[in-house]
C-alpha cells in the first residue's frame, strides 16, 4: 500500500520512470520520498507522544497532505504535523470510494492463521468451508442479533470461531467464564444468546484463563466494539452485519 502511494506521488511530481531516466535518478527520487515520509512520521510521533504509536505514513492524492495510521485509526496531517484531521473521510469523487476506509481496513487486518482458535467456541454450519472469527460479549445486544442471523438466515457452509470478549462489565465477565467452564461451551453459548438460558454455575476448579487471555488479545488487536467479525483474509467487519452483507464479503474470499 505504501509503495503504491509513493509511486503516485512520484508520478505527480514528474519523477516517475521514463525511457531516458537512469536507475540512479530513480533511486535518489525514492530516497527523497522516503525521507519526507520519515520526517512526517517523526513529527506526528512527537506531537502525539509515545502512547499513540505511528504504524504507517503515506502520501495522499492531495499535495502536502499525508495519511497516518495511528493505532487502528487513520488521521491526516501536513508535513510538519502542525495541523491534524481526526475522524475525517477522504473520498475520491470520481470513483465514489473512501480512501480512508480502504486504508483503515488494510491497517486493521489480522493474521487469521495466528489466531489462537483453541480459545474460541467453534460452530459449524453446513460443510464449514468458509471461516470467520468473532469477538463477542454475552451481554451485547448486537452480538445476540448476529447469533440470530447465523441461526435463521440462509448463510451456509461457514465455521464461526467465537472469542468470548467480556468488555461490558463484571456481569459479562462472569457469564463468559461460566460459558467457558460449561460442559458444552457451544450449547451454553447458544442457550444464553438465543434463548436467555443462563449457563450453569462453574466449578470452583475450572480454569477460566482463556477468557482473560481473549480480553488481552482483543486489546492487542484494538478491538473496540462487539461484535467484531474477522474474515479469513484478515479483514474486519464491525457490528451485527446483516446476512446479505456477510455473504457478499464471504464471496470475495479466495
Amino acid at each position: 500500500m505504501l509503495q503504491r502511494y509513493r509511486a503516485a506521488a512520484l508520478a505527480a511530481l514528474g519523477l516517475a520512470a521514463v525511457c531516458a531516466a537512469t536507475v540512479t535518478t530513480l533511486a535518489v527520487a525514492q530516497n527523497k520520498a522516503d525521507a519526507a515520509l520519515d520526517r512526517v512520521k517523526a513529527a506526528v510521533q512527537k506531537t502525539l507522544g509515545a502512547d499513540a504509536p505511528v504504524k504507517s505514513v503515506a502520501r495522499t492524492p492531495i499535495p502536502g497532505l499525508f495519511e497516518v495510521g495511528v493505532g487502528g485509526d487513520i488521521i491526516y496531517v501536513d508535513e510538519k504535523a502542525k495541523y491534524v484531521i481526526v475522524g475525517g473521510n477522504l473520498v475520491d469523487t470520481k470513483t465514489r470510494q473512501s480512501l480512508t476506509e480502504a486504508s483503515q481496513s488494510e491497517l486493521n487486518k489480522i493474521d487469521f492463521a495466528k489466531l489462537p482458535l483453541d480459545r474460541a467456541i467453534k460452530y459449524v454450519k453446513g460443510n464449514g468451508s468458509r471461516k470467520v472469527a468473532v469477538f463477542s460479549d454475552p451481554n451485547c445486544p448486537y452480538c445476540k442479533r448476529f447469533e440470530e442471523t447465523l441461526k435463521t438466515s440462509k448463510l451456509d457452509n461457514i465455521t464461526v470461531y467465537t472469542f468470548l470478549y467480556p468488555v461490558l462489565g463484571p456481569d459479562s465477565d462472569a457469564k463468559s467464564k461460566a460459558i467457558w467452564c460449561a460442559p458444552n461451551r457451544l450449547t451454553a453459548w447458544h442457550d444464553w444468546m438465543l434463548d436467555k438460558k443462563l449457563p450453569p454455575t462453574p466449578a470452583a476448579t475450572c480454569n477460566d484463563d482463556g477468557v482473560t487471555q481473549n480480553v488481552a488479545l482483543g486489546h492487542r488487536f484494538n478491538v473496540t466494539g462487539t461484535p467484531t467479525i474477522i474474515l479469513s483474509d484478515g479483514r474486519r467487519l464491525p457490528g451485527a452485519v446483516p446476512a446479505e452483507a456477510l455473504e457478499k464479503a464471504l464471496a470475495t474470499l479466495k
